[in-house]
């Protein structure tokens, strides 16, 4: 994931799954608390949590209502997750409160294509998608909800996977709060 060779100790991920971002943690890594509210992801990340050398704490918390103190992580991760957060405008503003000024959140979703007519079948298929895929938003513009939730976008690429035009279309970057963005200042 971009730029997430830089995040040191400790992080947050939003989202955690079957832990797929686990085996490309860097060593500075030192802790991974992970929001996963689906028991069954985390059944399917036995093996690469027994794999990993860095401590991973995980829990069925919502990720709209975060038990951490304020300023408490150094990055949060989100990989595949926001499509699916019924209310991913309280996640974000949740997940601003618990990072630490000046960190990041590093970000690789699907979401909403770039292409109008695309776009137009995925506002079509959403409905249908949410029922048979846990609640996944096919047409979430994911720059758009990131902003919206108070984030500026320092470094964002847009790219179609493989595959149907439908569910491919990514959005990989990395978002800082208020606290952090100055325009005048290159990000690193």
């Amino acid at each position: 994931m971009t730029g997430v060779q830089t995040c040191a100790l400790p992080i947050f991920e939003l989202g955690f799954g079957s832990g797929p971002n686990l085996p490309h943690l860097p060593s500075a890594v030192t802790g991974v608390w992970a929001v996963e509210p689906s028991a069954g992801a985390l059944r399917l990340a036995d093996d690469r949590l027994a794999a990993t050398t860095v401590p991973v704490f995980t829990g069925p918390l919502d990720g709209a209502r975060l038990p951490f103190p304020d300023g408490r992580f150094d990055a949060a991760l989100s990989t595949m997750t926001l499509c699916t957060i019924p209310d991913v405008a309280g996640a974000l503003a949740e997940v601003r409160r618990v990072l630490k000024p000046g960190a990041a959140l590093h970000f690789a979703e699907h979401g909403r294509a770039e292409r109008e007519s695309t776009a137009r079948w995925q506002q079509r298929l959403t409905p249908v998608q949410r029922r048979v895929a846990g609640g996944c938003h096919l047409d979430r513009a994911i720059d758009r909800i990131l902003v919206a939730a108070g984030f500026h976008i320092v470094e964002l690429r847009r790219f179609r996977l493989d595959g149907p035009a439908l569910f491919g279309s990514m959005y990989l970057g990395r978002a800082v709060g208020p606290d952090r963005y100055d325009p005048e200042v290159p990000e690193g």
